[in-house]
């Protein structure tokens, strides 16, 4: 697949944020943003969409946006999928060559009973990929067209979410005059936009700490093998500090901003912080607290989330495939301190990461919050064979007359 140039529309839909992304890619395949809208979200949670007006709204305030800095109008758009209860799966797919020369048809008949074994009524295939290939019991092989065998072998990992998730997706999106170019996973998108491709080959587990969840992606050999996530994220840390503190959310969120700090310090219980109580309307008597109260309210609640993965990358059997290194991204990954306790729990090298491959975007949208929509403009520029999947397991065709008509010429000559 050839690098895609044009314009292209990325929309980032998290519990708490969502962001829009419209960019420009040239022929060799560099993507310069041209416009960028933000707004904060409502009617979702956990990542589902449970309010359709309110959703629709907030959709249209930074599609519109990103529009008006773009200077265009845009109808096609990539979007995210962070909730649906997504299932990691990893199938192997054997299919007979019958010692001809392997083309595109065979590799897309392997994709083509992998997502069938995989495809229920009330799932939905929201990504599938090749993780690598093998004939007659060979070694692993990355691109096997032009080879010969009598057996092809082909490992896929595919991810479902439930059906009713995406089709509440789509029609939201559509209610918004958009259509759908593609949905992708958020934990793969966070996992394009912040990772180096020496990580990705050796073995790397990025964690992309949202506002309502917490998902893991393991990179190992150039490719993704396995994704999960927990419903919880930044948006419960700043629930505990509401009800600790009995203050009002968008206090405690900036309570979090300036104050929060994952690791304790000696001096927090001489440090005091202003508090605004809830419901309170005059602040002629000031609520003061020391700083350790509202690190030893925050602090259980990360080491929760990242206990919680680390149980669930263990559980799954790819904690040792991910090797030694973490990639923390997201909105949730900035506290100070998050990296340290993050390398203690999970005991590995752990890092901060942002948005690598996409250039033109500001400093204020250019760090870890942000890294799900670069990533989804990463996919749709990535040069991979990798199948497209719409439907129950359905691989696109090429479409039109002229399309079809050469498809069929391949596959049957």
């Amino acid at each position: 697949m050839k690098p895609r140039t044009g314009t292209i529309a990325a929309l980032d839909i998290g519990t708490t944020k969502l962001c829009c992304f419209i960019a420009r890619t040239d022929t060799h395949g560099e993507t310069r943003v041209v416009g960028i809208g933000h707004q904060i979200a409502h009617g979702l949670r956990n990542g589902s969409i449970i309010d359709m007006e309110a959703a629709e709204a907030s959709i249209l305030s930074a599609v519109s946006t990103a529009e008006q800095m773009a200077g265009e109008t845009i109808d096609h758009i990539i979007v995210n999928l962070s909730g649906g209860r997504q299932t990691s799966h990893n199938t192997s797919i054997d299919v007979s060559i019958s010692g001809h020369e392997i083309t595109d048809s065979d590799l897309r008949l392997a994709f083509q009973k992998g997502s069938e074994n995989i495809g229920t009524g009330d799932r939905e295939i929201i990504h599938a990929a090749p993780v690598n290939y093998s004939i007659d019991g060979s070694p692993p092989i990355r691109d096997p067209r032009g080879m010969v065998g009598e057996r092809l072998r082909v490992n896929m990992h595919i991810i479902t979410a439930d059906a009713g998730a995406v089709r509440n997706l789509a029609n939201c999106i559509s209610r918004c005059h958009l259509k759908i170019e593609e949905i992708v996973p958020s934990p793969y998108a966070a996992g394009l936009a912040c990772l180096v491709e020496d990580e990705i080959d050796l073995g790397v587990t990025c964690i992309d700490m949202g506002g309502g969840t917490t998902s893991l992606s393991v990179y190992y050999d150039g490719n993704l093998v396995r994704t999960d996530s927990i419903p919880i994220g930044g948006a419960h840390v700043t629930g505990d500090i509401a009800r600790g503190l009995s203050t009002t959310l968008a206090h405690a969120e900036r309570l979090k901003t300036l104050y929060g700090n994952a690791l304790p310090s000696e001096t927090d219980s001489n440090e005091s912080i202003d508090v605004p109580l809830i419901g309170e309307t005059s602040h002629s008597q000031a609520n003061h607290v020391p700083k350790s109260l509202l690190i030893g309210i925050l602090r259980p609640r990360l080491e929760e989330i990242l206990e919680m993965i680390r149980d669930r990358l263990e559980a799954s059997g790819f904690d040792k495939i991910a090797g030694q290194r973490v990639v923390l991204t997201g909105g949730a990954s900035q506290m100070q301190g998050i990296c340290e306790l993050a390398a203690t729990i999970l005991d590995k090298h752990v890092r901060l990461g942002k948005p690598i491959r996409t250039i033109g975007i500001a400093e204020a949208t250019g760090g870890p919050a942000f890294s799900v929509c670069a990533g989804l403009l990463a996919h749709a520029v990535r040069s991979r064979a990798e199948s497209r999947v719409k439907g129950r397991g359905l691989l696109e065709e090429p479409g039109g007359f002229i399309g079809r008509l050469g498809f069929w010429l391949r596959e049957c000559f």
